[in-house]
């Protein structure tokens, strides 16, 4: 068997399979997914914290789990029926490039914020 797929197609099913994964498991639009599977446990007086309440529950918030899965999911949807899943893989693949660079951006121009406070804080 041959897998026919472009160094493209197959960095775009990457950023897509990274995509899916975070919108599974961190992002508030897909609260309701995970919320049944998950059971709320104190930490402090006042801190709690949302746990797995069974393996279903684990799987939907294990980063690493749920990007196996996402992975299968896509990758096969890819090969198998190729002409309805690009246009799903290019926006997820467009959505996680951003994401990352968001990251990275997110990132930076907090530490300048950081810096310019601290430069402020000394003279």
């Amino acid at each position: 068997m041959e897998l026919d797929i472009t160094w493209m197609g197959f960095i775009m099913l990457i950023l897509a399979s990274y995509r899916l994964t975070h919108l599974i498991v961190f992002d508030k639009i897909t609260e309701f997914i995970r919320k049944p599977f998950l059971t709320t446990k104190k930490i402090t007086a006042t801190e709690t914290k949302a746990v797995p309440k069974s393996k279903v529950g684990y799987l939907l918030t294990c980063y690493w789990c749920t990007g196996i899965w996402s992975a299968i999911l896509l990758g096969l949807t890819y090969l198998w029926i190729p002409y309805i899943a690009k246009y799903f893989i290019l926006i997820l693949a467009i959505a996680g490039g951003q994401a990352i660079l968001e990251s990275f951006v997110g990132v930076n121009i907090k530490r300048t914020a950081l810096y310019a406070e601290e430069t402020e804080e000394l003279q």
